[in-house]
């Protein structure tokens, strides 16, 4: 296992296909242990909203390039926990929309993207550590973190998942579309040449599909606690 110098902060990261409650995990997690959070998935958004906005054709490399480095995200301290701000603007309930979803799936399998958007996300690595939620954070982005998750769940319980949050928020979509959707997404996630959505090799994949939020939670922490302890006395 990598060892942690006083410079390196640790990494816990928590990776996932789509619904299986990662973000709500994290946030917890993050709370708990007091460290810093990254939605890896929130960058992606934020890129796909933008593209959306400026309506950038995601299959155009040189223009999703461009748009990447100019994008002007910050992520602050909200009433709900963090809040994203793309250019000087709150956007946190538009990044939840179901278009913003396919399109981020989209922009996310572009290498060039992938590329842009690698050294903002490690610079969230700050002491005392940091919880970081997406799909690649255990392979790519962070790869000698001590901790890594793999959280899963079944396609349907994620699907009811999406569907019971959807119906909350006053949004009418049908349960087959998304089931339909994640499926499609899954496989364009899991087959895509660059980073695609897999377990790490060092990581513990936990089937979050009969557990509650509290029992992953606990998992995790007590899985934190064996590792960074263990890291300690080496």
């Amino acid at each position: 296992m990598t060892e942690i110098s006083e410079n390196k902060a640790p990494v816990l990261t928590i990776d996932g296909p789509s619904g299986a409650g990662k973000g709500a995990v994290s946030a917890v997690v993050a709370e708990r242990l007091g460290w810093h959070l990254l939605d890896s998935g929130a960058v992606y958004r934020a890129v796909a909203l933008a593209a959306i906005d400026r309506e950038v054709d995601p299959g155009d490399d040189d223009a999703l390039t461009r748009l990447c480095a100019d994008l002007d995200l910050t992520f602050e301290p909200g009433a709900d926990g963090i809040s994203v701000v793309l250019d000087g603007r709150p956007v946190d309930e538009r990044l939840r929309s179901e278009a913003v979803s396919i399109m981020a799936s989209k922009v996310a399998s572009r290498p060039p993207v992938r590329r842009a958007l690698l050294g903002l996300q490690r610079s969230f690595r700050q002491p005392p550590g940091l919880v970081a939620d997406g799909r690649d954070m255990g392979t790519v982005v962070f790869e000698d973190a001590p901790v890594k998750v793999f959280l899963d769940a079944s396609v349907e319980v994620r699907a009811r998942r999406r569907h019971k949050q959807l119906k909350e928020k006053g949004e009418s979509v049908k349960f087959s579309r998304l089931f339909r959707d994640l499926a499609e997404r899954d496989r364009r996630d899991r087959d895509r040449a660059v980073s695609p959505t897999v377990p790490a090799a060092d990581a513990v994949v936990i089937d979050s599909t009969e557990l509650t939020l509290d029992e992953v939670v606990g998992r995790l922490l007590d899985l934190v606690e064996a590792r960074l302890g263990r890291e300690k006395e080496n």
